[in-house]
């Protein structure tokens, strides 16, 4: 392997909310497999997509944890973004809602807890609702931030629903909420979360943005294994501040699921969305013109 220079800084890692989705960058830090590819990674919870794609396009982070429609619409507005990798399996999502709520028709009228009102899983749970007879304007989007804030929105009653994901839905459960379905249930082959960076960044920063793909490989491996399942739960339970139990119904998930990938044809599906959410009525880019695999490759391939 070759180590970078020690001079060279932290790469700067932000992501949106915490959770099973994070857990591999966890391990990758907390068993110092960052560390063994000869590069720092400074962590940094956001709790906002709209304010972390912001400083993502900046240069106030490197890496971003972001969902592949950011990407596009920064893209489309002159950002040199793109996805590198795909970290999280198509979107496992459940519409938590609060327990007076028993169908779709129940949530006119009400508040929907969300990160960003027009961006993510706001966008797929916007068809999700058209699908079901609701349009825009019968249920009211707000921006409460990450899991946490919004499981915290639904406690305290300031919204009846929210699309999230484990272990916090599952501790919902617990508390006397349901679930309308999962995401994976409504939009199957909808791609998962995802990995960007800026080109002019990652140009510059090959071999550095080489051994973090790596280490999260090395992170992810290590994780699948399941004789560390114990001492991956306490990783997560430490991090995410959940229960044993919780933790270990996620890891049992998470162990099922195949490796994350993302496609052009996923991408093309994301686009679709994003062009019908924003309207726009110029011609659709190419899948590749939001994303560049080469980066996820060599790091398969050189050892």
């Amino acid at each position: 392997m070759m180590a970078t220079r020690p001079a060279d800084p932290a790469i700067r890692l932000a992501f949106i909310s915490d959770g099973v989705n994070v857990w591999p960058f966890h391990v990758a830090q907390a068993k110092g497999f960052f560390e063994a590819e000869g590069i720092a990674v400074e962590m940094t919870l956001t709790g906002s997509s709209a304010k972390q794609l912001d400083e993502l396009v900046k240069g106030g982070f490197d890496i971003g944890l972001q969902q592949s429609d950011h990407v596009v619409r920064a893209v489309e507005r002159g950002s040199d973004l793109f996805v590198l990798m795909s970290f999280a399996n198509a979107p496992a999502m459940r519409l938590m809602v609060a327990p007076e709520i028993g169908s779709f028709a129940d949530l006119r009228g009400k508040v929907i807890a969300v990160d960003g009102a027009r961006t993510g899983y706001a966008v797929l749970l916007r068809k999700l609702l058209s699908d079901n007879g609701l349009q825009d304007g019968d249920c009211t989007f707000t921006e409460f931030g990450g899991s946490i804030e919004r499981v915290n929105a639904l406690k305290r009653g300031a919204a009846v629903a929210s699309f999230l994901n484990p272990p916090f839905d599952g501790g919902l459960l617990a508390d006397g909420f349901s679930s309308l379905g999962t995401t994976s249930e409504f939009f199957p082959g909808y791609p998962g979360s995802t990995v960007a960076a800026r080109r002019s960044w990652a140009q510059r920063n090959e071999q550095r943005l080489i051994s973090f793909v790596r280490a999260y490989n090395a992170g992810y491996a290590w994780l699948k294994d399941t004789e560390n399942r114990e001492e991956a739960i306490r990783i997560l339970s430490a991090r995410v501040k959940t229960d044993a139990n919780t933790a270990r119904l996620a890891y049992e998930q998470l162990v099922e699921r195949p490796t994350p990938a993302i496609t052009p044809e996923g991408m093309r599906q994301v686009i679709d969305i994003v062009w019908a959410s924003e309207r726009y009525s110029g011609p659709k880019g190419a899948p590749e013109k939001y994303m560049d695999l080469s980066y996820w490759n060599k790091a398969r391939q050189a050892r």
